[in-house]
């Protein structure tokens, strides 16, 4: 293990070689079925990044101090992306950012946060001007830096049968989070979504969200995979079906959570399996969950106080990423794949393929800018309509679809639903979500 003090020289290193973030981490586009940093492939190496955990949430990145007590050993580890679930969209993250740009780390970002996030309960409802004003000017503020590398529009929205309906509202949210870039943002920056380690409605999930037009498919899928445990193998671990599942899936696909701890210290030898040609023509790395030690015990540092400990698993880690090489070339990337098949209605898919149009006054904010964003604070996105039954979808029948003025009138119409109680409703939860079926598995591997 290795203390915190032992790389001070290293962070004020960083911090200081001057902030020339457009030189050292050039934006990463999307080609095919892969992501590119200019003629070069990009795979992911990363990690999910949000110290204090679902319990605790705040914006690790807006913290100068946090940022320089972790970056450093990011760097050490080898990464290239992390995943920050949550942030504050009013506060100032130029020196946390310019600190990973130095250290050639990437962000994915989620959009969403405890108040502002789309319900599975109520999706419709949930899709509104306020909720929308926060995405975009969530938008306006991580789009200016170049290690930007994307945004997800939501986290395990969908994680059962009877939550399927919600995928069109997220549908139609990454239409207008890629039509909102399009307008106000000087280069492309893909969004796409992070689906749960549910296997009932994971390929519909991926399906759906790549078919139909160009202007209302994801720029990329991932979905989050625990089912490698310990020594496992690339076909033991049922990798070689994922595989298999997704070849000829046309746009870049990786996961977004991975690193089961049924077995301890994890060892990680899945890491040479994800970077090898057996996977790279289809999947374009991944980010291991999750750098923080919480009480989920899949931490691969502990904090204390300014204090950073590594672990086992950060060791293993480190040695698996250090000793794995990209495959020469472009990894087997395939570029004009075709869109995917939208998958068929059923009583285990529930979404329509019509999409509802952006709510009337949130066209202000797309025409217009987000305008000043409104951080943490305020009313939340998020409310039970007052018959505890969603709006309709287009091509429904039952409740009305919501007025310009829903969510803005939210106090007459029904209950608000604010901090972790929204969250229950609309699946920001960040963690392990894992179905029975993987579980089993993997403790029978043992």
């Amino acid at each position: 293990m290795k203390g915190f003090t032992a790389t001070l020289a290293a962070t004020a290193s960083l911090l200081f070689s001057g902030i020339a973030s457009s030189k050292v981490t050039d934006p990463v586009t999307v080609k095919g079925n892969a992501f590119f940093v200019g003629n070069n492939r990009f795979y992911i190496r990363g990690v999910d990044y949000q110290p204090g955990g679902s319990s605790n949430l705040a914006d690790p990145l807006s913290n100068i101090t946090v940022c320089q007590r972790d970056i450093s050993h990011m760097k050490d580890l080898g990464l290239n992306t992390i995943r920050v679930y949550t942030s504050d969209n009013s506060a100032d993250h130029d020196e946390c950012m310019d600190l990973l740009s130095e250290a050639g780390i990437y962000l994915i970002l989620d959009v969403n946060t405890p108040k502002f996030s789309i319900s599975r309960d109520f999706p419709v409802a949930s899709y509104n001007e306020v909720y929308l004003q926060h995405v975009f000017a969530t938008i306006d503020v991580f789009s200016k830096y170049t290690n930007t590398l994307g945004f997800f529009a939501a986290n395990e929205v969908i994680n059962a049968a009877n939550s399927t309906r919600a995928a069109t509202v997220v549908k139609a949210l990454i239409r207008d989070m890629r039509k909102y870039i399009g307008k106000h943002v000087n280069r492309p920056i893909p969004v796409g979504y992070s689906a749960a380690d549910v296997a009932e409605n994971r390929r519909e999930m991926a399906y759906y969200l790549n078919c139909g037009s160009d202007d209302t498919r994801s720029d990329f899928f991932a979905f989050n995979d625990y089912s490698w445990c310990g020594p496992s193998s690339f076909v033991q671990s049922g990798w070689d079906k994922k595989v298999e599942n997704y070849t000829g899936y046309s746009i870049p696909l990786f996961l977004s959570e991975f690193g089961c701890n049924l077995v301890r210290p994890r060892i990680f030898n899945e890491i040479k399996a994800l970077y090898s040609t057996q996977m790279t023509g289809v999947f374009s790395g991944g980010l291991v969950y999750e750098f923080t030690q919480e009480p989920n015990n899949y931490g691969l540092v502990q904090i204390d106080g300014d204090n950073l400990t590594t672990l086992p698993d950060f060791d293993n880690l480190k040695k698996q990423y250090s000793s794995t090489n990209n495959p020469p070339g472009d990894g087997g990337y395939q570029n004009n794949l075709p869109a995917s098949n939208c998958p068929e209605k059923s009583s285990l898919w529930e979404a329509t393929n019509t999409l509802p149009d952006l709510p009337s006054a949130a066209s202000v904010y797309m025409n217009n800018g987000a305008g000043t964003p409104k951080g943490t604070n305020g009313a939340s996105s998020q409310f039970v309509p007052q018959n505890h039954k969603d709006y309709s979808l287009p091509g429904e029948s039952g409740a009305p679809a919501p007025s310009s003025s829903a969510s803005a009138d939210k106090n007459k119409k029904g209950v608000a639903a604010s901090g972790m109680a929204g969250l229950a409703a609309g699946g920001l939860w960040m963690g392990v979500t894992v179905g029975l079926g993987t579980i089993a598995g993997a403790m029978l591997l043992f």
